[in-house]
Parts: C-alpha cells; sequence; structure tokens
C-alpha cells in the first residue's frame, strides 16, 4: 500500500477505535467497569482516573465495586461518580463503594441504541472527512510530480479504505445495539 494512502488509513482506524472505546462507556443492562473510564476523582488536588485511585471489580452480573486504595478517597470517588452522567447513585460500608445497575427499561434501551446509531454517524462523518482531506492533498499532487492515474489510484485505494470502515462502523452498530436491546 502507498504510503500516502497509509497515512489516511491510520486515522481512519483512530476513528474507529474511538467509536469502539465509546460505545464501551454505554452500559448494556450488566455491569462492565469501562462505564467508569471518563471519570476522575480529586486526589490531592489532581484530578485522576477512578482506575488509578482503586481496584473496581464486578462482583456480580449488575454490580461494580470499588475498593479504594485510601479509605480517606470514599467520599471524594462518591462525589465524582455522582457529578458524571453513568446515572447510578453509589453506597458505601465505609471500605468499599459499590454500584448497582438496575435493569434497563424498554425505553432506556431504545434511547441508548438511538445514542449507539448516533455516535456511529459521528464516527462515519470523521471517516468521511479523512477521506475528502485525503482525495484534496492528492489533487495538490497533481500539480506537481503525480500523473492523473496515479491520483485516481490513490483516490481509488481511498474509497476502498472508506467504504471497509464504513461496514466496520455499521457492523460494530449492529452489534451493540443487539447487546443493548438482548434482556
Amino acid at each position: 500500500m502507498d504510503a500516502r494512502v497509509k497515512a489516511y488509513e491510520d486515522k481512519m482506524q483512530k476513528a474507529f477505535e474511538f467509536l469502539l472505546s465509546d460505545f464501551q462507556t454505554i452500559r448494556a443492562g450488566r455491569a462492565n467497569p469501562h462505564v467508569l473510564d471518563k471519570i476522575r476523582v480529586d486526589y490531592y488536588g489532581t484530578p485522576t482516573p477512578l482506575q488509578q485511585v482503586g481496584n473496581i471489580t464486578v462482583p456480580e452480573a449488575r454490580m461494580l465495586q470499588i475498593a479504594p486504595w485510601e479509605k480517606s478517597l470514599i467520599k471524594e470517588i462518591e462525589k465524582a461518580i455522582m457529578a458524571s452522567d453513568v446515572g447510578i447513585t453509589p453506597s458505601n460500608d465505609g471500605a468499599v463503594i459499590r454500584l448497582v445497575f438496575p435493569e434497563l427499561t424498554e425505553e432506556r434501551r431504545k434511547e441508548l441504541v438511538k445514542e449507539v446509531k448516533k455516535k456511529g454517524e459521528e464516527s462515519k462523518v470523521a471517516i468521511r472527512n479523512i477521506r475528502r482531506d485525503a482525495n484534496d492533498s492528492f489533487k495538490k499532487l497533481a500539480k506537481t510530480e503525480v500523473s492523473e492515474d496515479e491520483i485516481k489510484d490513490l483516490e481509488d485505494a481511498v474509497q476502498k479504505l472508506t467504504d471497509r470502515f464504513m461496514k466496520d462502523v455499521d457492523k460494530a452498530i449492529e452489534e451493540k445495539s443487539k447487546e443493548i436491546l438482548t434482556v
């Protein structure tokens, strides 16, 4: 593969990987420690990822348990969870914090599927923008050292990449939607 095309493939791959990591933060009825990935705890004045201030476990299908490494952090962790968009009220027994995930209602599942589709569409737009940037840069090459046939080949290669990533995004949306709708 041409190095000029490879650079754009890498950008498309990053956009797709971002979508997948975003999907991990959407809860689908069972406890997933990744829903806490974006939460930052005030650790001695520094916003620190929750995973770095305690141990997160899944003792039951619909429960997360957070065991902070310092007992003094329990209040800070609870405050960070309450301020986040997780939508679950933490409870603690003085040593660990528990998050019990309620069963998702049909309405909430449909909302989550809409959110998944929206994020998927945003990812597709990002991939199309990368394709546009690639084609623009190839057109600039046409003014200098590259023949029109080579430009056409480069544009075709980027279009094939775009098509491949669009299929990947559609498949990821379908899988996540199915996971959410499965009771």
